[in-house]
């Protein structure tokens, strides 16, 4: 007897549809028997051989898939010690579906790691203490948690004096969230900067705050951080370290304050550090003016030019002295930052139009900066929903830091987990040579160039399972069972860019597709293969049945288990694909 979901049709009688069990395909079938000998079971040789010549698995030993086999006998035969003649068709099978034995990408730091830290994307968050939209949400130490746990390892705070002017708090300026003491904030990433990572994390700073304020944030953190805090003696970097040499280390980016000299020279008054810093919170205000090549610069790092404020304070040195990054200036307007670079190695904001525009204008000049300074962007100002911007432009630009909402879920932050995916989930992804150094004609890498194919990527969706272990039998449709159908999508440089689906498959919970699509690329160092199961419905918008988003450059070719996530990037407990990957 079969297992049966019963849907109430009406009111007033049951339809019944048979749980049929998830069945291998035939190209499983097909590798079994070939590596099988066309016997019934694979012995940990013949398995071995398979890992190797069929999976790619290069220095896969023979221990290696008899420690494999011993879990699949194990979890499905209970049994604690290896005593079967090998792995059968069905145990064969339910390695290939399991995702943490068998899963899409490579799982561990592979990358190098010794390089400067401009060679690398950097995992990043915009206004990390935000729990939901930008004018009205609550600030808090737990979305810090969150983005630190997931691998984030840029983290923002804006800082801002307390309304008795003797602390400091973390808010978002000029609008209505409600703020969070900075040293909760400084707490929190002491406790779990390092949980999922051990490479450094990168605070910057939107300081709005008066001289003998940030002399209580730098004893504050040095408090806190103490040797986890890294600055250079020197008080300026000239070349960026490694995020090798910098682990489980704090670093503070910010501009740097002014430092008034002379203050007999102030005859007509200068401007605080909180007054002169015309950030992130102004350009939220001056959104609409995108365009004005007066705001064609980096926003962190503006003079602000108000010179109708009066100030003899000193700037605290301390402060300065722990600021490891400089946020620099472009001084002379954004191109000419761009061409020839700044005095030392820094750091510049732009806004995602300000990037956009620049990329269509000197795309290069772009590249060409990035292989020296760091360059972040951060989303326009009427993201006041907490959505992200598209991220390929800045990735093909070479621009490192990407600050995104973490709370903003939708298909940009999905890329964003897609590539963070990427050598074990550390926050830290080389950058491809390309972007790093010239070609062989001394030219700088220009994503709208189009280069020839220098891969296939041959995708193979099989099947998928798990949504009833999930979801109630109701949740995607009253009086049936679901009608799924995959997408996959190609994101990277446009000429790579390419959108495909496989057929509906109706009324069943594992839909079984067997669908073959090809995806030639001409940079697959920058692509990104984009997964989204959807469920059929005639009458309203297709249901949401989950997604994945993986770097190409890290998947491991033959057939794997790709797990599935929720909206808002959480794995679903048992909801998986079974695919294949091969590079033809």
């Amino acid at each position: 007897m079969g297992s049966y979901n019963y849907y109430r049709m009406f009111g007033c009688f049951n339809r019944k549809f048979k749980i049929s069990e998830t069945e291998p395909p035939p190209d499983v079938m097909s590798a079994f028997h070939k590596y099988a000998g066309g016997g019934t079971h694979m012995t940990p040789d013949q398995f071995a051989r398979f890992l190797v010549e069929y999976q790619g698995e290069e220095g896969c030993t023979l221990a290696d898939a008899e420690r494999l086999m011993h879990i699949v006998i194990q979890r499905r035969h209970h049994l604690t010690k290896y005593t079967r003649r090998g792995l059968d068709l069905e145990d064969f099978f339910y390695f290939l579906f399991q995702d943490d034995l068998n899963g899409p990408i490579k799982t561990q730091v592979h990358h190098d790691m010794t390089a400067p830290l401009q060679h690398y994307f950097i995992y990043t968050g915009h206004n990390s203490y935000l729990t939901g939209n930008q004018l009205s949400s609550d600030c808090s130490e737990i979305p810090i948690i969150k983005a630190l746990e997931r691998g984030v390892r840029g983290i923002e705070l804006d800082l801002w004096p307390n309304s008795a002017k003797d602390n400091v708090h973390v808010l978002h300026g000029r609008t209505l969230t409600t703020p969070v003491p900075l040293i909760k904030c400084l707490k929190s990433i002491r406790e779990h900067a390092f949980v999922k990572s051990p490479y450094p994390v990168i605070i910057t700073l939107e300081d709005h705050l008066t001289p003998d304020l940030q002399a209580k944030v730098a004893e504050m953190v040095i408090q806190i951080f103490g040797e986890m805090l890294y600055y250079p003696e020197s008080g300026c970097l000239e070349e960026f370290p490694s995020p090798e040499a910098l682990k489980h280390r704090i670093i503070l980016s910010t501009k740097p304050p002014k430092e008034y000299l002379e203050i007999k020279n102030q005859k007509e008054g200068t401007s605080s550090p909180a007054e002169k810093d015309s950030s992130e919170d102004d350009f939220f205000m001056k959104d609409t003016l995108e365009g004005d090549p007066k705001y064609d610069s980096d926003p962190d790092d503006e003079d602000g030019d108000i010179q109708n404020q009066k100030s003899s304070q000193l700037a605290a040195p301390e402060y300065k002295r722990l600021i490891a990054i400089h946020a620099g200036k472009a001084k002379q307007g954004l191109r000419h930052a761009l061409v020839t670079g700044l005095d030392k190695v820094k750091r510049l904001s732009l806004t995602e139009q300000d990037l956009e525009r620049a990329a269509s204008l000197y795309g290069t000049d772009v590249v060409r900066f990035t292989q020296k300074n760091i360059l972040r962007v951060f989303p326009k100002g009427t993201r006041v929903t907490s959505s992200n911007f598209y991220p390929l432009v800045g990735w093909t630009h070479g621009a490192q830091m990407l600050a995104f909402n973490m709370q903003g879920y939708g298909k940009s932050l999905w890329l964003m987990h897609g590539l963070f995916r990427s050598n074990g989930g550390c926050g830290y992804v080389k950058k491809p040579d390309f972007l790093m150094k010239r070609g062989p004609r001394n030219e700088l890498f220009d994503p709208k160039v189009k280069l020839p194919v220098k891969k296939t990527l041959k995708v193979s969706v099989y099947l998928g399972d798990g949504w009833r272990l999930d979801f109630s039998h109701t949740h995607f449709d009253s009086y049936s069972p679901p009608d799924f159908y995959t997408k996959v999508q190609m994101v990277g440089v446009p000429a790579d860019e390419a959108k495909k689906k496989t057929r509906i498959i109706e009324d069943d919970w594992g839909p079984i597709w067997d669908e073959d699509f090809t995806f030639p690329l001409t940079v697959p160092e920058l692509a990104l293969l984009r997964i989204e199961i959807r469920e059929h419905d005639m009458s309203e918008k297709d249901d949401f049945g989950g997604q994945t988003c993986l770097p190409v450059s890290e998947l491991r070719p033959g057939i794997r288990a790709v797990p599935i996530y929720d909206k808002k990037g959480e794995k679903l407990r048992s909801v998986r694909l079974l695919m294949r990957f091969q590079f033809i």
